[in-house]
């Protein structure tokens, strides 16, 4: 379209869903099998001010470097930077927060990757303590059983919702982001399971358990992006 490419994958799904994706503004449309070419373009065309409004965010939006978990390095834990200091010693790994730093605690001689795994295993614990808690009250809120959730590295979105599963999947960069968008994010999901679209029924959901969710997903779009080697 223009001087935008736009990815079209056919689905069995009822609805059209256009999406604009980290890091560069890659367009996306999952199209129902019988949606034709004509109508997927017109889809297109009536958001292009929207798709290259997104574009421009994620042009401006800062990006972290790539974090080899040295002594020095800033990495973020609940919204909050913090200063690497490496420890290597004999035992057990270990991660812990002290004052304004992050220590991290490794055997002599374990390389960039092997400390990498020390602290995503160390995030995807807390990441999964503080989400235990919010998927349990927010199911609670909606009056739903509390569904299974998983944590994982995802690379096009924050997180998402297998209603057939009953079971909501996080992003483990969600534990580098501020707590409010945490718990929005898991609202988000678990209103999934009442309503899958981001339609008017959705948007009510969110509206009555959480009036401020607007204010927090821009918060959260406003985040840094985590640095990945994006692949689709």
């Amino acid at each position: 379209m223009g001087e935008i490419d736009v990815e079209v994958v056919r689905k069995q799904i009822k609805n059209l869903h256009l999406g604009v994706y980290p890091p560069n503004g890659r367009v996306r449309v999952a199209a129902p099998l019988t949606v034709n070419d004509d109508a997927v373009r017109l889809a297109v065309i009536t958001r292009l001010g929207w798709i290259k409004r997104q574009q421009a965010k994620f042009a401006a939006q800062a990006r972290q470097s790539a974090r080899s978990y040295v002594s020095g390095e800033t990495h973020f834990h609940l919204g909050v930077p913090y200063r690497l200091r490496l420890l290597r010693r004999d035992g057990a790994p270990r991660v812990r927060i002290a004052a304004d730093r992050l220590e991290l605690v490794v055997p002599p001689g374990s390389d960039r990757d092997y400390r990498e795994r020390v602290v995503q295993r160390w995030q995807r614990s807390e990441l999964r303590k503080r989400a235990q808690a919010l998927v349990t009250s927010w199911a609670e809120a909606m009056a739903l059983s509390p569904p299974a959730f998983g944590i994982k590295r995802m690379r096009t979105k924050w997180g998402s919702c297998n209603t057939a599963a009953n079971r909501i999947w996080l992003n483990l960069e969600l534990v580098k982001k501020p707590p409010a968008c945490i718990d929005y994010l898991v609202c988000h999901e678990v209103a999934h399971l009442i309503e899958p679209s981001h339609g008017e029924r959705f948007i009510a959901l969110m509206d009555r358990h959480m009036p401020r969710w607007r204010v927090v997903r821009a918060e959260l779009n406003r985040e840094p992006l985590g640095h990945e080697e994006w692949d689709h």
